[in-house]
C-alpha cells in the first residue's frame, strides 16, 4: 500500500476521516443547511459539519426549538434539513417535530450522538437506549459503525448518507434517523495525507416522476366530460406546478374548485371564477350542502383543514369519490373514497386534460348550472362576510385574518398554528392574484414547535413572513423566540 493511501489509525484522525466523509456526502446529495444542538458528545458532527463547505449551519440551544426549526426550513426548502443533538435525552426532544415530519410528509435528517457500545447499559451517565429510538415515527433508523479511517468505513458511511437523502425524500417524504456511537477522545484531527478514496462519492440517486399516459386516462376522461355536476377538492398540498395545473383541468371540466388554503390554490396568478374559497361557511348551512350534492369528486392532497367540508363528504358517499396521490399513502380519513390513482398532481392534471380532448365536453346546461350555484353562494357569503368585516364591527380573528390579506406582498409566507389560527385561515383569508405561500404543521397537528417551524421557514425563504398562532402554542415554543434574536431578521 502506497504512502497516500497509508491508513493512520489514530482516533482523531478517524473522526475527522469518517465524519468528514458523511458531511462531504451529505452535500453532495442536496442537504445545504444543519441545525446543531450543544453537547459534548457530539462534537464530532458538530466540528466537522461545521468545517464542511457548502454548509449552513444554525446553532440553536434547545433540542425541540432546533428541531422544529429544521422542520419549517425543510418544508420551505423541499428538500432535507439535517438536525443534531448529543447522547441521552436531548435526543428524545427531538420526537414531536419526527413524528410531524413523518405525518406531514417533510424530509429530516435526524443525527444523534451515543456513547459507544461498552458504556450502555451499565449506568453510564446520559445513556439512554437510542437504537430505533423513535421507532415507527421515522422511515428509516440505523445505528452507525464507530468511526475508522479506513477506505472500506468511508464506503460505508457515504452510502448511508446518500441512502439517508434519497430515503427522506422518497415518496412519501419523512424523516430517517442515524445514531452515531462516538469513543472519546471527541476531537476530529487532519490526517498526514489524504486518500483519493476518502473522496469519492458512493451512488447517485434519481427518480422519474409519476405521470400516467394520457391514453390509460382515456376511460376515466371519458366519465368525466358526461358528468355536469363535477367538484374537484384541494386539500393540503405543497406543489409548485399544481396550481397552474388544476385550475386548467376545472376550466376544460368547467367545475369548481375547493381550495384549501394550505393546497396554495387559492391566491396566484392561475386564480379564476371556478375557484371557490368561502365554502367552510356556506357549507355550514344544511339545505346550501344538500342542493350541492355532487355525482363526481376528483380528491387532491392530504385531509382538508375544514370540519364541514369533511362532513359534506361524508353526506355524499354516493358520489364517486377518486383520491389521487403521489404516492401509496392511503388518504382518506372519512371512508368515502370510491377510487385511487397514485401519480404526481401536477402530472396527473395534465396528462387528464390531455386525455379529455379526446373525450369533448358536452355543453350541458347543467354543467352551467351547477358551477354557476356554486359561484352564487361564494357570491352570497363573500357579501356577508363583507359587511362583517367593516371597519366599524368590532375586531376579532376573523376580521385580523381577512384583513392581513389586503397587506401581503407578492411571495410572503404565512404559517398558521393549529386549532383555530389555521382554521381562521382557512375560513376567512379570500382567494386573490398575489402569491401567497400558506404552511402550517398539519402532520400531527400539535400546537408545540410552531414559532419555530415559521421562523424555520422565514429563514428559508427570506420573504416577508407572519406567523398566525394562538397564545397557547406561543407559550408552548416561547424560547423558540431565542432564534429570531440569534439568527436576525
Amino acid at each position: 500500500m502506497g504512502p497516500a493511501s497509508r491508513v493512520d489509525s489514530s482516533p482523531g484522525v478517524a473522526l475527522r476521516t469518517y465524519v468528514g466523509a458523511f458531511a462531504d456526502e451529505l452535500v453532495r446529495a442536496g442537504v445545504t443547511d444543519v441545525c446543531i444542538c450543544p453537547g459534548s458528545r457530539s462534537t464530532p458532527l458538530a466540528l466537522v459539519l461545521r468545517q464542511q463547505p457548502g454548509m449552513r449551519v444554525w446553532m440553536h440551544l434547545d433540542e425541540r426549538s432546533a428541531s422544529f426549526f429544521a422542520l419549517g426550513m425543510a418544508r420551505a426548502q423541499r428538500r432535507p434539513v439535517a438536525v443534531v443533538s448529543t447522547s441521552g435525552t436531548a435526543a428524545l426532544n427531538f420526537a414531536p417535530a419526527v413524528a410531524e415530519s413523518r405525518h406531514a410528509r417533510v424530509p429530516l435528517i435526524v443525527l444523534t450522538a451515543d456513547r459507544p457500545p461498552e458504556l450502555r447499559g451499565i449506568g453510564s451517565t446520559q445513556t439512554v437506549d437510542q437504537t430505533r429510538l423513535y421507532g415507527a415515527q421515522v422511515k428509516w433508523s440505523e445505528e452507525m459503525l464507530l468511526p475508522e479511517a479506513t477506505p472500506n468505513a468511508t464506503r460505508y458511511v457515504r452510502a448511508i448518507a446518500g441512502r439517508a437523502v434519497s430515503t427522506a425524500l422518497a415518496g412519501p417524504a419523512g424523516p430517517v434517523h442515524l445514531n452515531f456511537p462516538f469513543r472519546e477522545p471527541l476531537i476530529p484531527a487532519e490526517p498526514e495525507t489524504t486518500s483519493q478514496e476518502n473522496s469519492k462519492a458512493t451512488v447517485r440517486v434519481s427518480r422519474a416522476r409519476r405521470r400516467p399516459r394520457g391514453e390509460d386516462l382515456e376511460p376515466l376522461a371519458a366519465e368525466l366530460a358526461l358528468a355536469p355536476k363535477g367538484l374537484i377538492l384541494c386539500g393540503p398540498l405543497d406543489n409548485p406546478e399544481f396550481s397552474s395545473a388544476v385550475t386548467d383541468l376545472a376550466h376544460t371540466l368547467h367545475w369548481p374548485i375547493l381550495a384549501d388554503v394550505l393546497s396554495q390554490v387559492r391566491t396566484g396568478p392561475q386564480n379564476n371564477d371556478s375557484l371557490i374559497d368561502n365554502f367552510d361557511a356556506f357549507l355550514r348551512h344544511k339545505p346550501t350542502a344538500e342542493s350541492l350534492a355532487p355525482d363526481v369528486v376528483l380528491r387532491f392532497g392530504a385531509t382538508p383543514v375544514s370540519k364541514p367540508l369533511g362532513q359534506y363528504l361524508e353526506a355524499n358517499a354516493q358520489s364517486r369519490q377518486i383520491v389521487i396521490a403521489e404516492d401509496d399513502t392511503w388518504l382518506d380519513p372519512q371512508q368515502t373514497a370510491t377510487d385511487f390513482l397514485f401519480a404526481d398532481p401536477a402530472e396527473l392534471c395534465l396528462s387528464l386534460g390531455d386525455a379529455l380532448l379526446a373525450a369533448p365536453i358536452s355543453d350541458n346546461p347543467k354543467r352551467r348550472e351547477w358551477l354557476g350555484a356554486w359561484q352564487e353562494a361564494r357570491r352570497l357569503t363573500e357579501t356577508a362576510l363583507a359587511e362583517a368585516f367593516k371597519p366599524a364591527n368590532q375586531m376579532s380573528e376573523p376580521t385580523v385574518i381577512h384583513r392581513l390579506a389586503g397587506l401581503l406582498p407578492e411571495n410572503a409566507v404565512v404559517f398558521a398554528g393549529n386549532s383555530m389560527p389555521v382554521r381562521d385561515l382557512d375560513s376567512f383569508f379570500p382567494a386573490g392574484k398575489v402569491p401567497i405561500r400558506f404552511m402550517a404543521n398539519r402532520g400531527g397537528s400539535g400546537i408545540d414547535g410552531v414559532v419555530s417551524s415559521a421562523l424555520g421557514a422565514a429563514a428559508a425563504t427570506q420573504q416577508p413572513s407572519v406567523l398566525v398562532i394562538g397564545e397557547i402554542s406561543l407559550y408552548h415554543d416561547s424560547n423558540g423566540l431565542l432564534a429570531a434574536q440569534r439568527f436576525g431578521d
